[in-house]
């Protein structure tokens, strides 16, 4: 068994891995929702706007922290290997979906993202529980946001 990390290399890991998930939403800087995604129509229960930020905020926290749990339990850079395909998909969505307007793509965008958080949280249940439920909100967030932007409301998919 491998040494623990140091609490130093422990805190700038955490440090490193907030920073790179926190990544992934500046790609909405270039593709933001716009007056094309406010003329789609969307489902009765689509969320309101306000809510966006505030809960992506804390998806991106946990994820953060659940990859982080993941490595310094794991003692392996390899395990974060998923967490990261996972997370290109996640910054890829918002250029295809609002950048490119194309739905479609954007379908097939989140699908993969689907496919790639179950990996991650496959990847990180050597870890233990906590990594593994603190992914669980996100892959519900996504699956939740699937119909809501390619659903039978909006353009075909």
């Amino acid at each position: 068994m491998k040494k623990p990390p140091s609490p130093l290399a422990a805190a700038l890991m955490l440090a490193a891995l907030v920073v790179l998930t926190f990544c992934a939403p500046l790609a909405g800087l270039i593709a933001a929702p716009g007056d094309w995604y406010q003329s789609l129509n969307k489902p009765s229960w689509n969320p309101p706007a306000w809510i966006f930020g505030p809960v992506w905020t804390l998806l991106y926290l946990m994820m953060a922290v659940a990859a982080w749990l993941a490595w310094k339990r794991v003692q392996s850079r390899r395990v974060l290997i998923p967490y990261f395909i996972q997370l290109a998909l996640n910054a890829a969505w918002t250029p295809v979906f609002f950048g490119l307007q194309q739905p479609g793509w954007a379908l097939v965008v989140i699908i993969a993202l689907w496919l790639a958080i179950l990996q991650t949280i496959r990847a990180f249940r050597p870890a233990g529980k906590a990594p593994v439920w603190l992914l669980a909100p996100y892959l519900l967030w996504v699956s939740f946001a699937r119909p809501t932007c390619c659903g039978s409301h909006s353009p075909p998919c």
